[in-house]
This record gives C-alpha cells, sequence and structure tokens, in this order.
C-alpha cells in the first residue's frame, strides 16, 4: 500500500480496483457512455422494472419501446465481432460465434419453427453485452455505476410497496411474438405470497435485491454493507426466493471475510474465492448421487423444490435427448432446446422441462464443446484483475446452481461479464495492463472517484 494510507478513514474497508487501466478505456467508460454500457444499463432497468413497465408502455400506447435493449444487445454482437475477431483476432471468440451460429441452426432443427429460431437468437444476443466489457475495467464506468445504484432502492421499494397493497399490473397480460403472458403474476409457496414488486416475477425481483447488491458494495464502505443486508435479506424474504436469500447470505460472509483480511492479502483472496465458486458447478452430479428419489423430503418438506430439480429438471432432458436428437450427446440440441423457446415455439413442446441450472442447460444446448469453453474461462479467471468481474463470477456461479439465467437477460449479461476476459490475448491487452499500474492505486486517484 502506498505511504499515504492513513488518508483513508479507517471505516473504509472497501475492496480497491487493483489494475489502472490504460486511458482510452479510462475514457471511454467514464467521459462518455458506451456501447456496452447503455445496453446493460437498459436490460437492468427493462428487467428491473419489468412488471410496471409492461403496463405502462401499453396504457401510453408505446410498446415497441420495450425492445430497445435488443437493438442495443444487436448492435453489441457487431462491436464484438470488430473488437474482438477482426481487431483483436482472438481465436476464442471467432470459434464463440461460430458454434453460437451453428447452435441456432442445430435449435431451428430441434424446435421445428422460425419463430422458435428466432426466439433462441433474442434469447443469446444480451450474452454479446457481457463479452463486450472484455479488457475493459468494470470500475471504469463511473456513470453506469451510478446509474445501476438506484436500482437496488427501487427493487426493495417495489417488494415492500407490493406486500402493502395491490399493484395495478398484477395480471396484466400482453402478447408477444404471437403468445399471450403475464407481466407479473401473484404466486403462492407455503400459503405465502411471492410478490414480485416492480419486476415481472418474485425470482427477478430477489434477483436485482442481490446482484444490485454486489455491483454496489465493491465501493462501498463495510458500514454500508452491513446496514442494508438485513434490509435486503428482509426484501428477498417477501418474495420467497430461497436462492437468492441464501446465495446473498453466502455473498455477504465472503464480503465480510475479505475486508477483513490484511490488505495485501484481499484481492487474492477474491480471486481464489472466484475460482472456487467454480466448484458449484458440480453441485447438480453430488446432489443426484446422493438424493435422488425421496432423500432431501426425507430430510424436509421445505426442500421439495430442490428434490425436483434432483429428480426430474436436472435429469430428465437427458432421457429425452435419446429420445428426441441422441447427436445432441455429441453437438449439443441447439439453442433453444429445454429453454423458453422450446416451451413458447415448438413442437416438442410435451418434452420440455425446465432446466434450472446454467451450466446444465448451456451444456445441452452445446455439447461437450461447452466444457472446453469453460476451461478456458476458468484460466481467464485465473488472471483476471478486476475486481468488480471476480465478484460477479463469485455471485452467479452461486446464484445459477437452481436457475437457469437466460430469461430475463440480465443474468445472462452478468455472466457474460464474469466471463468476458476469456477473449483477452494473455500476452497482449491483460498483460500490459497489469504492468501499467502497481497492484494497489494511489489513495489520491481513490477519493477522486464518485462512489
Amino acid at each position: 500500500m502506498s505511504s499515504n494510507s492513513s488518508a483513508l478513514p479507517s471505516s473504509d474497508w472497501r475492496i480497491v480496483d487493483p489494475v489502472r487501466m490504460p486511458l482510452h478505456h479510462q475514457q471511454e467508460g467514464s467521459a462518455f457512455f458506451s456501447l456496452e454500457a447503455i445496453a446493460l444499463l437498459l436490460y437492468f432497468y427493462r428487467d428491473a422494472l419489468a412488471g410496471a413497465l409492461r403496463y405502462y408502455l401499453a396504457v401510453l400506447k408505446i410498446s415497441p419501446l420495450w425492445f430497445l435493449p435488443d437493438i442495443f444487445a444487436l448492435v453489441c454482437i457487431f462491436a464484438f465481432v470488430q473488437r474482438y475477431i477482426l481487431m483483436g483476432r482472438s481465436l476464442v471468440a471467432i470459434l464463440t460465434l461460430f458454434y453460437i451460429c451453428f447452435a441456432l441452426y442445430l435449435g431451428y432443427v430441434f424446435l421445428g419453427y422460425f419463430s422458435g429460431m428466432m426466439s433462441s437468437f433474442k434469447m443469446i444476443a444480451p450474452v454479446f453485452v457481457g463479452f463486450c466489457f472484455c479488457g475493459r475495467n468494470f470500475g471504469d464506468y463511473d456513470r453506469l455505476l451510478r446509474w445501476l445504484h438506484p436500482i437496488f432502492y427501487l427493487t426493495i421499494v417495489g417488494i415492500i410497496l407490493s406486500s402493502r397493497m395491490q399493484m395495478p399490473w398484477v395480471g396484466y397480460a400482453y402478447e408477444s411474438f404471437g403468445t399471450t403472458r403475464q407481466a407479473t403474476r401473484l404466486w403462492w409457496s407455503a400459503s405465502e405470497t411471492r410478490l414480485a414488486g416492480l419486476a415481472a416475477d418474485s425470482t427477478m425481483a430477489a434477483f436485482f435485491v442481490f446482484i444490485s447488491f454486489v455491483v454496489s458494495s465493491v465501493r462501498r464502505s463495510l458500514l454500508w454493507c452491513l446496514f442494508w443486508t438485513p434490509i435486503g435479506l428482509y426484501a428477498i424474504k417477501l418474495t420467497t426466493n430461497k436462492t437468492s436469500l441464501g446465495v446473498m447470505v453466502i455473498y455477504v460472509v465472503c464480503l465480510i471475510i475479505v475486508r477483513l483480511v490484511p490488505e495485501r492479502e484481499k484481492f487474492p483472496m477474491l480471486r481464489r474465492m472466484a475460482l472456487l465458486s467454480f466448484l458449484s458447478i458440480l453441485v447438480p452430479a453430488v446432489l443426484i448421487a446422493l438424493f435422488s428419489g425421496n432423500g432431501l423430503i426425507s430430510m424436509s418438506r421445505g426442500l421439495f423444490s430442490l428434490q425436483d430439480r434432483v429428480n426430474n429438471s436436472w435429469q430428465l432432458p437427458f432421457v429425452y435427448m435419446a429420445d428426441l436428437m441422441p447427436v445432441g450427446f455429441f453437438v449439443g440440441c441447439g439453442l433453444g432446446c429445454f429453454n423458453y423457446p422450446q416451451l413458447l415455439f415448438s413442437n416438442k413442446l410435451s418434452y420440455y422441462v425446465p432446466v434450472d441450472n446454467f451450466y446444465l442447460g448451456t451444456y445441452l444446448m452445446f455439447g461437450p464443446i461447452f466444457v472446453v469453453f469453460m476451461a478456458l474461462v476458468i484460466l481467464a479467471v485465473a488472471r483476471t484483475r478486476d475486481i468488480y468481474k471476480l465478484s460477479f463470477t463469485v455471485a452467479m456461479n452461486l446464484f445459477t446452481i437452481t436457475v437457469l439465467a437466460y430469461g430475463p437477460a440480465s443474468g445472462l449479461i452478468m455472466l457474460g461479464v464474469a466471463f468476458s476476459e476469456v477473449f483477452a490475448r494473455e500476452k497482449g491487452d491483460s498483460k500490459a495492463a497489469s504492468n501499467a499500474a502497481p497492484l494497489v492505486p494511489d489513495v489520491d486517484d481513490l477519493v477522486s472517484r464518485p462512489a
């Protein structure tokens, strides 16, 4: 740490950005509102406020504005090609784009409808928003961070309000690609109402309390984190979403550990946590081996939803794959299979099973090549020096154990951001950035940055 470290207030335990990115990256993130920042922001506000937004856009007869984030996602695909294929000449980027296109075709064969293929394309496009953060320090997007912070408060207020009053958009039906859907619905679990607040469903309301806390907590003091943690957990409890509740508790414990270790150990500790979080990939296999049948229910009736995942969600798609598309075991069954495009646009609806796990769901769509991609991602995370991306890796790996995270798109975008350094050239930008500044920036730089 620099000799001016005493200038920091004693209560400031926040993790600092370990790398100062090149000047052009700082300008792109701070002085200008870049393409990927606008796209991420639009998706976050659309998904976090989806229930209210769908309703009022329809009332004002401006419903087409709902698709504005999707237009930015399309532009991000072109930006990805220009930055990392044409300019960066990343072999991983080239192969990733090629296989996504191939998987889109396989998905068309599997689903049997052109509308299903278009739905699959719309489903996967947001991941390129996250990928476009490759080579860019997320902490340099000061304007983006300032605009993301209010989502935490808005989501909490929306959940609490919905527990006290009936929101006008609850039960509102709308047309989307020829199908009728609801902006938000009331669900009940164990005689409790699953509140959605301003979002479209309770799962996304809980997710945005959690993920907006993760984004905000990096630059906030430990005191701020400890003050808002119980409030956030209370709001999540109102949604009855056990996944977000448990994951936020685990994340806060990890955050406290990182904040309390000696300064020189903070960043290495965070990186180790990010790498260890990939062990969550093995959780479904372990639970299937140990608790297939009624093993979990015999322990507690409250584990019924997890037992259903063990017996059905995580196993049946592979059983059906053998009947529907045996070649899928080698190349995947394509984009949209065992995902919401199959539910909405497919001639195989009777075989639809929700796959409540990101890694299993993605493996089904892409096949064994996804294992190779994830091996490269883990290697990229091992050399990542962006504390935001490492924090997102921990958060999303834990969250996606029981969530597919493809729709709404914000979860997929955060995974894209966390994995984005896989497209960086190891001996190029990443090493140049790591050599551009000492491990801990000067105190004056930190103090001058807005929270």
